[in-house]
């Protein structure tokens, strides 16, 4: 449960758009974002998901289909989002996709998949909200990355790589657009109790060798003993999205427990 008090954050009666609102933090995101009092248009993918989303949350929620790895699709949605429910305040990028292996064994399809997603996906939804909010000189960004951008981790080197290319990209857009008053931040989540996560595990105790970290792989564990979870990360994304956070651009806070001892 978060802290804050409803109505605190200055997100109430804001319109906000969250991509990957389907599942995991996406839809903790979504949650969140609907308990302060905003309107929510909830994006993903997953059609069966998103709607089952926005219907536990109520008419604060709309769902809306898309693939953010279309550039035309995007385009369409923002637009539909605007044309239904009003200017978009809050924008938050959380789709993503892992596919774990050596950087020797990941093949063409699997990189390109990769970034298809957590890049380019990301460009292109940050990319069409700035383009809108530029001229009504405000607006606050927030991309969900990992705190693998920062870190090599093996097996990860396409997802790490993509994230890495999606939080830089966020804070050189927050550069260019903060003489619009538009904030542009970074979530960069450590090990969560997702379906993304789980894919991972092949055991019951894999949840605690995460936790415990591995010498063979050169990972450190967490320090804070526990894995995240999304409701954690949409704490953090709240945070960046809200009035409380008015001074603070550019910056990728991470959420990882203490995992990567901030390296």
């Amino acid at each position: 449960m978060s802290t804050t008090s409803p109505g605190g954050t200055g997100i109430a009666g804001k319109l906000a758009l969250v991509t990957g609102a389907a599942s995991g933090i996406g839809a903790a995101v979504v949650k969140r974002l609907a308990d302060e009092g905003a309107i929510v248009a909830a994006v993903d993918i997953d059609s069966t998901g998103v709607t089952r989303i926005a219907a536990d949350e109520g008419e604060q929620v709309t769902p809306f289909v898309t693939d953010v790895r279309e550039p035309a699709a995007v385009a369409r949605l923002i637009a539909e989002v605007e044309d239904s429910l009003g200017p978009i305040d809050i924008g938050v990028s959380v789709a993503g996709v892992l596919h774990a292996g050596s950087v020797c064994s990941t093949t063409d399809e699997d990189w390109a998949q990769t970034f298809a997603v957590n890049a380019t996906g990301t460009f292109t939804v940050l990319r069409e909200l700035a383009r809108r909010m530029t001229p009504r000189r405000r607006g606050s960004l927030v991309t969900v990355s990992s705190n693998a951008a920062g870190v090599p981790r093996a097996g990860m080197g396409a997802y790490a790589a993509s994230k890495a290319a999606a939080t830089m990209l966020t804070r050189c857009l927050g550069l260019e657009v903060a003489e619009y008053g538009i904030r542009c931040n970074v979530v960069s989540p450590g090990s969560t109790n997702t379906p993304m996560q789980r894919q991972l595990w092949t055991d019951e105790n894999d949840g605690e060798k995460v936790i415990a970290g591995s010498l063979e792989q050169f990972r450190v564990g967490i320090p804070l003993g526990r894995i995240a979870e999304p409701a954690d990360i949409a704490d953090a994304v709240v945070f960046l999205a809200s009035a409380q956070a008015r001074h603070i651009t550019m910056q990728a806070l991470y959420v990882d427990g203490g995992a990567t001892l901030r390296a």
